[in-house]
């Protein structure tokens, strides 16, 4: 999974030119990444603005609005991709453009065995 992280300053730092420019390097990307087969799925985050935090304590669920921790960078998107090595799954995230200007994570998805669904 490719967590793409963002910033606000960072974003409102680039001109029109340069998100539309992010936006079709994404579309490239996806679209080889679908002719390929590695591409399994993703999606675009709503602004952090309309998060709401859920804690249970004493049994209770406890909800907060807003998002969950005050930070300058948030989790803007995920991509989930199925690739032969994490050395593809690099190259992947390299290419996704918010790596130039934030922060793309690549992290393992777990399988869970037995569980049924």
């Amino acid at each position: 999974m490719m967590l793409i992280y963002s910033s606000p300053a960072t974003w409102d730092a680039l001109s029109q030119s340069e998100r539309d420019q992010m936006e079709v390097d994404h579309s490239e990307l996806y679209r080889e990444l679908v002719r390929s087969g590695e591409w399994v799925g993703g999606n675009i985050l709503a602004d952090p603005s309309r998060s709401i935090g859920l804690r249970v304590r004493g049994g209770t669920a406890v909800t907060t609005d807003g998002p969950y921790a005050e930070v300058k960078e948030h989790l803007a998107g995920y991509d989930v991709v199925d690739c032969e090595s994490l050395e593809r799954a690099l190259e992947i995230a390299a290419r996704i453009p918010d790596a130039a200007i934030c922060g793309v994570e690549v992290r393992p998805i777990m399988d869970v065995g037995g569980l049924e669904m």
